[in-house]
């Protein structure tokens, strides 16, 4: 007998934020059949007012959330009426002590901290909300600069379109690196953003003198030899740059240091390897430049908390 469908609710309050609405609407709704169904409720049935002022309408009320198995809570206004603000948060924390497993994108994490479930937790929000967030919520360890933080059934992630990258965070979670590829493609999105990346790189906008500056044939270049050792100094003189010049301009370009990229490179296709072969994982180590299958399980226990085997179980493609 075929698995049931994991069922995902968004909850709107007024003044939800249309693109924090639309990712999980695209990802889970849209994209995601047949591992999800999705569904919208407001507090209420009916019209919800939008932060744009275009009224998007929940078919269902509060109720909705009893039978979810994921809540998701996006982004509003400040100024939601404290009462439907109240109703809210006692009802994600109802159902998260029920099992359900919650999350909330941008000024969504309002909602779950009021709910309780980010107490001693860590949590993330829009970067213009954090110092806001810290200050109502004082037990609640609030990380600004990140992209989303995964707390196991509690999951939190910076304004729009870090939604989308939580949310395939979330479909890689549960059905793998190929899967989540899948609808990535179809969103026309990259298919991963690690969580610890910063929510906004402050780089202008080049102009035709800088074209030739950029590191992204060096990546590509990186891609290609993922098996081979890529360290800064390795990285900095194919750029035909000093290392210490590479290393800056490479966080400029991506938020991240370049050892973490290619970690983060090496990682994607040592999931995609054990989801689509059977190489050993010794083979797939190797391949992927770790080197050995110890060192593989090690970073798979402290990144993914798993290991290779558990996860080829998990996600192996038939």
């Amino acid at each position: 007998m075929p698995n049931r469908a994991h069922r995902v609710v968004a909850l709107a309050l007024d003044g939800v934020i249309l693109l924090d609405l639309a990712a999980p609407t695209h990802l889970f709704g849209h994209c995601g059949a047949p591992h999800y169904t999705f569904s919208l409720a407001g507090v209420r049935p009916g019209p919800v007012r939008s932060s744009t002022g275009i009224d998007v309408v929940a078919p269902a009320g509060i109720e909705a959330l009893w039978d979810a198995d994921t809540i998701i809570v996006p982004g509003m206004d400040a100024d939601v009426e404290p009462e439907t603000f109240a109703i809210a948060a006692d009802a994600v924390a109802q159902a998260h002590g029920t099992g359900a497993r919650v999350m909330s994108i941008c000024t969504g994490a309002f909602v779950l901290a009021e709910a309780g479930v980010l107490d001693g937790r860590r949590a993330t929000t829009h970067w213009d909300s954090t110092e806001r967030l810290a200050r109502r919520y004082p037990k609640v360890s609030v990380d600004p600069s990140v992209l989303y933080v995964d707390e196991g059934k509690v999951l939190t992630s910076a304004g729009v379109a870090a939604g989308l990258d939580l949310c395939l965070h979330v479909i890689r979670r549960d059905h793998g690196a190929a899967e989540a590829a899948r609808i990535a493609r179809r969103t026309v999105v990259a298919p991963h953003r690690d969580g610890g990346q910063a929510q906004f790189v402050a780089r202008p906008i080049a102009d035709e003198a800088d074209e030739g500056a950029s590191l992204e044939a060096t990546r590509a270049w990186a891609l290609d030899r993922l098996n081979q050792p890529l360290d800064v100094t390795t990285l900095a003189r194919r750029a035909c740059m000093s290392p210490r010049s590479f290393a800056r301009r490479f966080r400029q370009e991506t938020g991240t240091t370049p050892a973490q990229w290619v970690l983060d490179q090496r990682t994607r296709v040592a999931q995609g390897l054990l989801e689509t072969t059977d190489l050993p994982v010794e083979h797939v180590a190797a391949r992927t430049g770790f080197g050995s299958a110890t060192t593989l399980r090690t970073h798979f226990g402290r990144r993914l908390a798993t290991t290779p085997t558990a996860y080829r179980r998990a996600f192996r493609q038939g």
